[in-house]
């Protein structure tokens, strides 16, 4: 009963903690200037042209973003052969990002929003007073940089084969049809 309680406390802490909306569906994906875990720079429009999964996360090397991060790893094959992008962004630094990346032999960039900026720009960032984190939520990116779709409940379990197979229909909705 504690647990059943504390549980509904921390949702509802999160509720009214976390930051503003997200962007609609339809919109420009907000811009970000972010290093990598290797310390090198990435802006939203370096990944023009390519179809981008952009999913934040709470924390490094913690069950459910260990989850998350290794499902991505092991699709990345999958992700590659459709030429879509994989970053993750969490308020870590790029020192944590890299030893996350290195222990799980993450291929994909992390991005290190260490002030939360561009998760509140995003409206994921929570702000529990003592620490701020990235909620758990991934926005997919057309070529063109406009969110086509908004996943604001994630299982880190599944969510990466669902994002691969959204992609897969936003691409084949993309195609002229044959005349």
């Amino acid at each position: 009963m504690i647990r059943y309680l504390l549980g509904i406390a921390l949702i509802t802490a999160c509720l009214t903690a976390c930051a503003g909306d997200p962007p609609a569906v339809g919109t420009a994906a907000p811009d970000f200037n972010l290093q990598d875990q290797n310390g090198e720079w990435h802006k939203l429009t370096d990944y023009h042209g390519t179809w981008l999964a952009v999913y934040f996360y709470p924390k490094d090397d913690t069950p459910g973003c260990t989850t998350e991060a290794c499902n991505f790893r092991d699709n990345i094959y999958q992700f590659q052969a459709i030429g879509a992008e994989i970053v993750g962004i969490s308020l870590d630094d790029v020192a944590s990002h890299k030893e996350f990346a290195t222990k799980y032999k993450l291929p994909f960039t992390l991005l290190a929003d260490t002030g939360g900026t561009v998760a509140d720009e995003y409206g994921v960032l929570t702000d529990y007073k003592l620490m701020k984190i990235a909620s758990r939520q991934t926005f997919l990116v057309n070529p063109d940089g406009v969110i086509v779709k908004h996943y604001d409940e994630v299982d880190p379990e599944t969510h990466t084969a669902q994002v691969l197979v959204d992609i897969q229909a936003y691409m084949a909705e993309a195609k002229p049809a044959a005349g």
